[in-house]
């Protein structure tokens, strides 16, 4: 009679216990649009429609993206191969062009992935001014880049024509802040739908990707 009471209780825990956790794993899968992510009025087409688009509107002068540059980092390293994760600079003011022109530099000549957190670091941690060509190229020399290359790339038309669309597609995106999200051109998501918290914006951002992996998957 003993061994079949302490089974009872047993088997009474763990219903109780599944009961407690069922809805709180519901509730961090299911999200709702207008309150957890937005949906753009106007879709704006990925530069790569055959991936599943995942971009990240930021600047190095943003002291949150800073803080959001791991996270991100390490959620895109996780993606399967049909999602692009593609970071994208932008401008409130005159004064952050230099921050944006450089970013799209080190985009021309390959070499975001090997500096982005030194940047970031520089920015904020040494409080470097990074505000003309010559402070770039005088940065990135330690890395090994020839300082012509950079101030010849950092006023070259390639970069020109690449601020130029990043600030038309910033745009199209009703961006309001840094950072910000936008999963295949047509959700927008900031931290401000997700109680601050940046970690929350990754979450709903992957709830999206597989609600998309899923509506292609369709016959």
């Amino acid at each position: 009679m003993r061994i079949l009471v302490a089974l009872s209780s047993i088997l009474f825990s763990l219903s109780v216990f599944a009961a407690d956790t069922a809805p709180a794993t519901e509730a961090k899968t299911t999200f709702v649009q207008g309150k957890d992510y937005e949906l753009l009025a106007d879709p704006v087409r990925p530069l790569d429609p055959t991936k599943i688009e995942v971009v990240e509107v930021f600047a190095y002068t943003c002291p949150h993206c800073m803080h959001f540059e791991p996270l991100i980092s390490a959620w895109g390293k996780k993606q399967q191969a049909d999602v692009k994760v593609v970071q994208l600079h932008t401008k409130w003011s005159s004064q952050m062009e230099p921050y944006q022109r450089g970013f799209y530099t080190l985009l021309t000549l390959n070499l975001k992935d090997k500096v982005q957190t030194a940047v970031f670091d520089a920015v904020h941690g040494q409080r470097k001014d990074l505000s003309d060509a010559q402070a770039w190229a005088d940065f990135l020399a330690p890395f090994g880049v020839d300082k012509n290359k950079v101030v010849s790339t950092y006023d070259s038309f390639g970069v020109t024509s690449q601020i130029k669309q990043a600030d038309a597609r910033v745009r199209a995106y009703r961006t309001a802040g840094t950072p910000e999200l936008v999963v295949d051109g047509k959700y927008r998501i900031s931290s401000s739908m997700t109680n601050n918290k940046q970690e929350g914006m990754l979450v709903v951002a992957q709830y999206l990707v597989d609600k998309i992996r899923a509506e292609r998957a369709k016959p």
